[in-house]
């Protein structure tokens, strides 16, 4: 199988066998990458980066397709910006790739050892979890993150990106693999599906033959409700993010509002940004005013609790508004009488994504940070910071929101697993 197959060729391919075929070159893949050291793992990150890097033209061309196939099909401004590179994403890929190169890895590391009295030497010891099936959208970017950690962890990876950015995705993807190439290391670690027939997402969330280990899915409610349901393989979830801030009384001024306009609108279409913000009676009459005018200046539409359309005009929010992950630059405002409301609303409303605290009370910002069962709290900064490369991971598969396996910013760590191993002098059970 070449490294690209043109759609043409994809058309006269069986599915299935399609699908087989993929899987059983990724398990292989998988074999010799989980053989390999952290230093061959390392030059390969390093060699990908080069090869993003030289292939730039050729990824940018692709990505100008998408995207005008993209606006020709009236996508929203929030999933065109997702989708769309330009010469300073493309080297944000390439350095990512290079950070998880320096990084190095855990595999092969003893995370516990001990010693029984029968002198028997226990060992756990972490691992590459084998083939990865990661789906997701429109954000090419994931490409290069989700091929570079699965590398750096040792497991192969079969990526189903979304048809908006097929072209960007599938030119990423052979550049990945030519790294791969010139580090010596099997080029069937990464694999694009090389096709934008839905039947191979059911391949993959079968199996593919019995290749696949586990399944990250990456995008809506409606893409992780089917993986979920259709999965036959373990699934990490990355839910959406209907992200809080709230802005307690003791809150500094010029500190709230510089964080909540940074977490709502550095960038809106991005799963770290705010989508509500709550902020305490006692204090909302004087600092929502000055709040929802910097907002409103950076083009915010404000939707607000009749509380918050009291203090300022702004626009209704509906129970429909409470639940919604916007992707835009839209922010609904609801004013809370003390922290409990807070939590009680953030645990009835949001996805248990990332939630913030802006509080200078460290008693409150405890209270908040140990309450709120999300799989990011944070104090005194912006939920834009939800982001495996800010937590110095790299990058990240997705953010975990479930509650076992890993959780929050899944970087390479989050994608192994252990064994035992358990060594002995010819000990024998009595």
């Amino acid at each position: 199988m070449t490294d690209t197959i043109a759609k043409s060729q994809v058309n006269e391919l069986n599915i299935d066998a399609l699908s087989l075929s993929m899987g059983q070159r990724a398990k292989r893949a998988a074999k010799i990458l989980a053989a390999s050291n952290c230093e061959a793992r390392s030059k390969a990150l390093a060699l990908m980066a080069q090869q993003v890097r030289a292939a730039k033209d050729e990824i940018l061309a692709a990505n100008s397709e998408d995207v005008t196939r993209a606006i020709a099909d009236k996508l929203s401004p929030a999933m065109i910006d997702r989708l769309k590179l330009d010469a300073n994403r493309l080297e944000a890929i390439a350095k990512g790739l290079e950070e998880m190169s320096a990084q190095g890895d855990k595999v092969g590391n003893v995370i516990e050892e001990w010693t029984r009295p029968n002198g028997l030497v226990m060992q756990k010891v972490r691992i590459p979890i084998g083939t990865i099936g990661i789906i997701y959208e429109s954000r090419p970017n994931v490409t290069a993150d989700a091929g570079g950690l699965c590398v750096r962890s040792g497991n192969s990876v079969i990526l189903r990106g979304g048809s908006d950015a097929f072209k960007s995705s599938t030119a990423i993807a052979n550049a990945l693999r030519a790294g791969l190439k010139a580090a010596g290391l099997p080029e069937d670690a990464i694999q694009f599906v090389p096709t934008t027939d839905r039947a191979m997402v059911g391949e993959m969330l079968k199996g593919m033959g019995g290749n696949i280990d586990m399944i990250v899915p990456r995008g809506g409610k409606s893409l992780v409700a089917r993986v979920q349901n259709e999965a036959k393989v373990p699934v990490l979830s990355h839910l959406d993010g209907i992200n809080h801030t709230y802005i307690h009384k003791s809150a500094d001024e010029k500190k709230a509002i510089e964080v909540t306009l940074n977490a709502k609108m550095r960038r809106t279409g991005i799963c770290g940004a705010t989508e509500t913000l709550l902020i305490d009676e006692e204090i909302a009459g004087d600092y929502l005013p000055e709040l929802a005018f910097a907002l409103s200046q950076g083009g915010c539409e404000l939707r607000g609790c009749p509380k918050a359309r009291a203090i300022i005009p702004m626009g209704v929010a509906n129970d429909d508004d409470w639940n919604t992950e916007y992707l835009a630059p839209i922010l609904s405002v609801k004013i809370v009488e003390d922290i409990n409301e807070a939590i009680t609303h953030i645990a009835e409303h949001g996805s248990g994504h990332t939630d913030a605290i802006i509080a200078e009370d460290l008693a409150a910002a405890n209270k908040f940070l140990a309450e709120v069962d999300s799989a990011i709290v944070m104090h005194n900064t912006s939920t834009q910071y939800a982001d495996g490369g800010e937590f110095g991971f790299g990058g990240e598969i997705g953010i975990g929101t479930g509650r076992l396996h890993a959780r929050g910013p899944v970087g390479a760590e989050g994608l192994t697993t252990y064994k035992y191993v358990v060594r002995g002098a010819g000990q024998v059970r009595p």
